[in-house]
């Protein structure tokens, strides 16, 4: 076991592992009082080497780990990438690349939708996983061998994974339909937090559009708060408190402090007056420029039958091929399908997932092809009028 804790032995590690054809990163962090996650460990192997590295160690520049996460001849393999790559990009200011998730390439590869770690590892590697210090307090020093072996396991067992998903992605071919399915975990989009865009957490059902524009201007304040004093959004003030202020729309501290779990002293205080600030923005928006909420697409009555037809191919394609259901279409691309055909605005009508379901499942929708059952399974018949 290694667990690094000088800039020093940082530098030497990560020169170990220059010109490396990849690395396994795994990431622990903390984030139940804080808006941005904390950093405690990040734990790196290469083909042979592994090491923790103490992200609070006093003193320690992670600059060499962040130099090394830049490296484009090295590949970063995560599983479940999205919350670490999050840490990295508010470190490093941009994604380390290149890129390769494990949970991903599992879908791919046939191993079910989001399969979980320790599954994947026990399916591809037969090991099994010690999680009994999964819900460990990573901020707390000094750690135990006991927390920094369960740390170091997390990617020395995932270098075994990465290399058997590398080849089976290589023997059936589906490497480019990875690739197109990493273009989400690379965009910086996916990390940054932008405040105006916050409104989409909170479950709103169809609320009117000048109760949207509350709802929108009051979560961007909220979410802008929250990021300013680095603590949980719920620390500033709960989804349910924001709903009722929008749906009151409060001109006043005391009408604002009518709100249930805020209270006269929030109400009274600097906070209570951005909240009014932003509900008085809200207000002021003209009726031809507040949101409204997308109309649900009017399908075709009648089409149950042909989206369970559709379903059942799906299902057939996915067994066959094993690539998971949810990485092709789900219930209402399917039910766009079977009303609009190749015109349905959904991937499955693009790339790679057209010419494994899509096209097939167009001409199976103009009665084209067929469904039938042979041998106690479902085929698919071609010119099945005998055309």
């Amino acid at each position: 076991m290694i667990l690094i804790t000088k800039t020093a032995d940082l530098i030497q590690f990560c020169n170990s592992l220059k010109g490396t054809p990849f690395v396994t990163v795994d990431t622990e962090f903390m984030r139940e009082s804080t808006y941005w996650p904390q950093l405690c460990l990040v734990q790196v192997a290469g083909p042979d080497d592994a090491a923790a590295i103490d992200a609070l160690a006093p003193g320690i520049d992670l600059a060499p780990l962040f130099d090394l996460m830049d490296a484009q001849e090295t590949l970063k393999v995560f599983h479940a990438a999205r919350q670490d790559l999050e840490i990295f990009y508010h470190l490093m200011g941009h994604v380390p690349a290149p890129l390769f998730d494990t949970q991903v390439a599992a879908m791919v590869c046939g191993f079910g939708d989001q399969v979980g770690y320790e599954n994947l590892i026990a399916k591809l590697t037969k090991a099994r996983i010690d999680k009994s210090s999964r819900f460990t307090d990573w901020s707390r020093r000094p750690l135990s061998d006991k927390q920094i072996h369960y740390a170091l396991s997390d990617v020395t067992h995932l270098r075994d994974a990465y290399r058997k998903l590398a080849k089976q992605l290589e023997r059936n071919g589906r490497e480019t339909w990875l690739e197109s399915e990493m273009e989400v975990l690379r965009s910086p989009a996916t990390y940054e937090g932008d405040p105006d865009q916050a409104f989409k957490r909170i479950k709103a059902r169809n609320p009117k559009p000048r109760v949207a524009a509350l709802l929108k201007e009051l979560a961007a304040w909220r979410e802008r708060e929250a990021q300013r004093r680095d603590v949980p959004r719920n620390r500033i003030l709960r989804d349910d408190a924001l709903m009722e202020i929008a749906h009151h729309a409060p001109k006043n501290a005391g009408d604002l402090a009518r709100t249930r779990g805020l209270g006269d002293r929030m109400a009274n205080g600097p906070a209570g007056a951005e909240i009014l600030k932003a509900v008085e923005r809200a207000l002021s928006i003209p009726e031809n420029e507040l949101p409204q909420t997308p109309k649900p697409v009017d399908l075709p009555s009648g089409i149950g039958p042909v989206s369970d037809l559709l379903k059942v191919f799906l299902k057939m394609i996915c067994e066959e091929t094993g690539v998971a259901q949810k990485l092709i279409a789900n219930s209402a691309d399917i039910d766009k399908i079977a009303a609009f055909g190749a015109d349905a605005d959904v991937e499955a009508m693009k790339g790679w997932r057209y010419e494994m379901f899509g096209e097939a499942a167009v001409k199976l929708r103009s009665g084209e092809m067929g469904l039938a059952i042979k041998n106690k399974k479902v085929v698919l018949l071609d010119n099945p009028n005998g055309d």
